[in-house]
This record gives C-alpha cells, sequence and structure tokens, in this order.
C-alpha cells in the first residue's frame, strides 16, 4: 500500500514538473495584445498541485499508521488475481477496438508564415508559428478527460510509461523521435471526446492560434478502430562487478 501511494505521489508530482521543448517551452498567450490566455493553464496546475496535496496527506496518513496497520484499500486476496481484460485494457497491454475521434496538429505552412494576418493581432514569432508539447498535452489530457478508454501518439499505444516531449518542434517517444503533423487518437464515446475537445481551455487556446497564424487543427470521427497493444519493456537490472 505504501509503495503505490509513492507511484501516485510520483506520477503527480510529474504531472507538474514535466520538461519538454528542449527545456525552453514556450508558455502560449492569447494572441490579441492584451489577453489572458493562461488562465486556463494556471487552473491545470493548480488541481495538479491539490492532486500532489492529497497523496502526501494520504502518504502521511499511511506512515503514522505503521507497517502494522491492517489494510484498508486492497482486500488479501487481490495480488493473486490474474488482471481483467479491462485492467489489461486501461493499462495499454490488450488490443482496443472501438469508434474514435483522431486529432492532427501541425506547423504554419511556410507559405502562410509572412501572413497577411488578421488585424488587431501583435506580430507573429517562431514560437507561435509552431507546434509545442503543451499543445499535444492539451490534447492528450481533454481526451482522458472525455472519458478515453485508450489512446495513441503517432499510432503509438499510451501506457503509464508514456511521456509527451518535444525537443524543438520534433515529438519524442519512448522508441524515436516525430516530426510534425502530430496524430493522437481515442477510443471511447466520440460525442463526449469531442466535446471534451471544444470545451478544454487549453484546446481552446491552441484553436486561437490556428485562426490566427494558421497552425493546422483536424479533428476526424472514426467509425471502427484498432489500436494495438503496447510493447513491454525487456528488463534490465543491475550485475555485481567481478570482485
Amino acid at each position: 500500500m505504501l509503495g503505490a501511494v509513492f507511484a501516485g505521489l510520483v506520477v503527480a508530482l510529474a504531472a507538474v514538473t514535466a520538461g519538454g521543448d528542449g527545456g525552453s517551452a514556450s508558455v502560449r498567450a492569447d494572441p490579441r495584445p492584451y489577453g489572458a490566455g493562461l488562465a486556463g493553464l494556471a487552473d491545470v496546475v493548480a488541481a495538479d498541485r491539490a492532486g500532489v496535496d492529497r497523496a502526501r496527506g494520504r502518504l502521511a496518513q499511511l506512515r503514522a499508521a505503521g507497517p502494522d496497520a491492517p489494510p484498508t484499500a486492497v482486500a488479501p486476496s487481490s495480488a493473486a488475481r490474474a488482471p481483467s481484460a479491462g485492467a489489461l485494457e486501461q493499462a495499454g497491454l490488450a488490443e482496443t477496438h472501438g469508434a474514435a475521434v483522431t486529432v492532427t496538429l501541425d506547423d504554419t505552412p511556410r507559405e502562410r508564415r509572412a501572413g497577411p494576418f488578421p488585424p488587431g493581432l501583435r506580430p507573429p514569432v517562431a514560437d507561435d508559428l509552431v507546434v509545442h508539447q503543451q499543445d499535444v498535452q492539451a490534447v492528450v489530457n481533454a481526451l482522458w478527460a472525455g472519458g478515453a478508454r485508450a489512446m495513441t501518439i503517432m499510432g503509438k499505444r499510451v501506457t503509464a510509461r508514456t511521456a509527451v516531449r518535444c525537443v524543438g518542434n520534433t515529438l519524442r517517444l519512448e522508441d524515436g523521435v516525430y516530426a510534425p503533423p502530430f496524430v493522437i487518437s481515442a477510443i471511447g464515446d466520440q460525442h463526449r471526446l469531442g466535446t471534451a475537445l471544444e470545451d478544454d481551455p487549453d484546446v481552446v487556446l491552441y484553436r486561437q492560434y490556428v485562426d490566427a497564424y494558421g497552425l493546422g487543427y483536424d479533428v476526424r470521427m472514426v467509425p471502427n478502430a484498432t489500436f494495438p497493444a503496447a510493447s513491454l519493456p525487456s528488463a534490465r537490472y543491475a550485475t555485481p562487478l567481478p570482485g
């Protein structure tokens, strides 16, 4: 139990502190001269910090109870049970089928980078015209919030080990580096997924850049999709040096 809480704490902390974009991630602001585009990002950070505080409080309770405290959340026999099909699907370890929503994000085409741009906007800088880590993460977060049962990024199954990291305007996943366009797909209720994308404040902000500077944003409904199971990482462990 204590180990599970530690793991949850690590995941929550990672959500707050994840870095990318080569260590100099750009933060999108409202493209209008005096917009307030950071409000949505501040809400996300506050929610993540609240989750970290709850995990820390639970950890303190377990430490105070001591190692001899009776288990409260896990039945004694649960460790021996085989994982269910639903659990394997949620973990990304089983092939998943169903209706899906696919979102494609892309940089502003070169022919549009010189304008003209709508009146009343500040002149764009280079960072305004490319997709960033925060944009991919915003779509991923919105789709999970919309009840996604499974997800892929660039055709690769998303698991608890998947981290969205950008280096410049390329996306780094476990097995390689990918150039835009970036494709994120989720299996689930298409109406809920689409509504989540429409309502998410960070996706709304990205769409403002789509309208202002020509970034790519395409949402497609896929009637029947198949997501592959994630491959398990090979085991690596330390070995003693010869004496």
